[in-house]
C-alpha cells in the first residue's frame, strides 16, 4: 500500500516533467531552423496550413439563409471614371440609404481622364444619399523600421478631396497573412477600428461605418466587445448565376451594364445599402484580383481558385454587424491553458498505463488520443455551427497527438537520465560527507 502510495505521487510530479518536456519538445520543432527542413517533404501539411476546422461548418455544415436584402452590390468592372460616374448618379436617383465605394480615386486616373474626373468629382459632391468612402491605415517608413509587424499606424490614405468632400472615410483593411499581392490571401477577420498615431482619428471599418449610417444603433455593441480583430461569420456570397454554389444567394448584384441601362426592379435599391466596387470584367468572369479565400471555399485543402470579391467581405461584414451575428471565443492565453490541462491529464493516465499496463501501452494509448481527438475536432466545430462560439486547441491537440510517444522517450531517456546524474551527485556529496568526518 506505501509502495503504491509513493508510485502515485511520482506519476503526478513526473506527468508535471513529462508535459513540460513535450512543450519544449513542440517549441524546438517550431522554432528552430534546422528542424524546417523537413517542411519540403511535408505535402500535406502545405496543403492543410491555410484551413482551419471550423472552415467545415462555414462550407459544409451550415445551410445557406435567405437574402439579406438591405444590401445590394453592383460591379463597377472595367468602367473608367466618367461612367462610374454615370452609376452613381444612376444609384443616386433611386433614393439608396448609403452608398458605399470600395476604390480609390487619386488624381486624374492612370489614363489621365481629367474630364471623367472632373465628373466624377462633381458627382461624389453633389450626391443625395450618405456616402461612404474607403481608406487604409498605414506605417510610414519610419515606424515601420521601428514597429514593423505590430498593428501601429500614422497615416490615412485616402482619396483625393476633390473625390471625398461629402464622404466619411472608413478604413478597408481586410486582415490576411499575406505579405505580397501574389501571394495567397486568406481572409478570417477584420480590425473594427484603430487609432493614427500622432492624431486624434479613431476610424471604424468600412463595413462598420456603412451600417452605422443605416443603422446608428448597430455598431456600439461591435466596440463594446473591444477585440483587436473580429472574426467575420461568412453567410454567403451574391446572387452569381452562372457558378454552381448553394451560398451564392446571399446578396443581390447588379452588374455594371444592368445598372447603366436601369435594367432592374426601381425599388431594388430604396433605402439600401448599396456597396460599389470591382468584382471582375462581368459576372462570370475568370478575375482574381481583388478576390480572396474565404472559409466558404468549397474546397477546404488545397484551394484551387479565390472565391470572394473584396465588396463581397465587406458586405457580409455589414450583415453579421446590422444582425449583431458575432463570432465569440476565448481569450489566446486561456485557449492554450486548457490545452495545456488536456496534455497534463492525458501524460497522468498515460503513465499509469506505462507503469501498470506496459504490454498494453502503444495499443492503448494509441486508441486513447485518435478518439479524444476526434471528439475534440468534432466539439470545435460543431460548437462553431451551433451556436458561433470559436475554440481554437491546435496546440493542445498537437500536444496530445506527441504525448504517447514522447512520454516513452521521457521515461525511457530522459528520467533515466536525470536519476542516474542525480545518483552520482547523492554518491559524491555522501563521499565528501565521509572523508570530512
Amino acid at each position: 500500500m506505501t509502495k503504491k502510495k509513493k508510485q502515485g505521487g511520482s506519476i503526478w510530479l513526473d506527468s508535471i516533467f513529462a508535459t513540460a518536456f513535450i512543450y519544449l519538445f513542440m517549441y524546438l520543432i517550431s522554432n528552430i531552423s534546422a528542424f524546417k527542413i523537413f517542411d519540403a517533404f511535408d505535402s500535406i501539411g502545405q496543403a492543410l496550413e491555410d484551413m482551419e476546422m471550423t472552415d467545415i461548418a462555414f462550407s459544409q455544415l451550415r445551410d445557406p439563409l435567405p437574402p439579406d436584402t438591405s444590401i445590394v452590390l453592383v460591379n463597377m468592372g472595367p468602367l473608367g471614371r466618367g461612367q462610374i460616374a454615370q452609376q452613381l448618379q444612376i444609384i443616386d436617383k433611386y433614393d439608396p440609404k448609403v452608398i458605399g465605394i470600395d476604390s480609390f480615386f487619386k488624381g486624374y486616373g492612370p489614363s489621365n481622364d481629367t474630364l471623367g474626373s472632373i465628373f466624377l468629382a462633381d458627382v461624389l459632391t453633389n450626391i443625395k444619399s450618405d456616402l461612404v468612402m474607403v481608406a487604409m491605415v498605414q506605417q510610414s517608413d519610419s515606424l515601420k523600421a521601428l514597429h514593423e509587424g505590430d498593428e501601429m499606424y500614422d497615416i490615412l490614405y485616402t482619396s483625393d478631396s476633390m473625390y471625398t468632400k461629402k464622404a466619411h472615410h472608413a478604413i478597408a483593411n481586410l486582415e490576411t497573412e499575406a505579405e505580397y499581392q501574389d501571394d495567397i490571401k486568406i481572409c478570417r477577420q477584420f480590425p473594427p477600428q484603430r487609432d493614427i498615431l500622432g492624431t486624434d482619428l479613431k476610424p471604424i471599418a468600412f463595413a462598420a461605418k456603412m451600417a452605422e449610417v443605416f443603422d446608428p444603433t448597430s455598431v456600439e455593441p461591435l466596440l463594446e466587445r473591444g477585440n483587436e480583430f473580429e472574426i467575420i461569420n461568412y453567410r454567403g456570397d451574391f446572387v452569381n448565376f452562372f457558378e454552381e454554389d448553394k451560398f451564392a444567394t446571399r446578396f443581390y448584384a447588379l452588374d455594371w451594364d444592368q445598372v447603366l441601362n436601369e435594367d432592374f426592379v426601381p425599388g431594388l435599391l430604396k433605402d439600401k445599402i448599396v456597396i460599389l466596387g470591382f468584382m471582375g470584367e462581368y459576372f462570370g468572369a475568370p478575375e482574381w484580383e481583388d478576390r480572396f479565400y474565404t472559409p466558404l471555399n468549397s474546397k477546404i485543402a488545397g484551394r484551387a481558385n479565390p472565391d470572394m470579391f473584396g465588396p463581397v467581405i465587406h458586405a457580409n461584414i455589414v450583415s453579421m454587424i446590422l444582425n449583431r451575428d458575432y463570432v465569440d471565443r476565448l481569450g489566446e492565453t486561456t485557449e492554450n491553458i486548457i490545452g495545456l490541462i488536456l496534455c497534463y491529464f492525458n501524460v497522468v493516465l498515460f503513465s499509469f498505463i506505462y507503469m501498470r499496463m506496459g504490454a498494453w501501452y502503444d495499443g492503448a494509448t494509441k486508441l486513447i488520443q485518435v478518439v479524444e481527438v476526434l471528439v475534440i475536432l468534432f466539439l470545435i466545430i460543431y460548437l462553431f455551427s451551433w451556436i458561433s462560439f470559436k475554440l481554437e486547441l491546435t496546440v493542445g491537440l498537437f500536444a496530445i497527438a506527441l504525448a504517447g510517444d514522447l512520454l516513452e522517450i521521457y521515461y525511457g531517456v530522459i528520467r533515466n537520465m536525470v536519476l542516474k546524474v542525480a545518483d552520482r551527485l547523492t554518491s559524491k556529496r555522501k563521499k565528501v560527507v565521509e572523508e570530512g568526518t
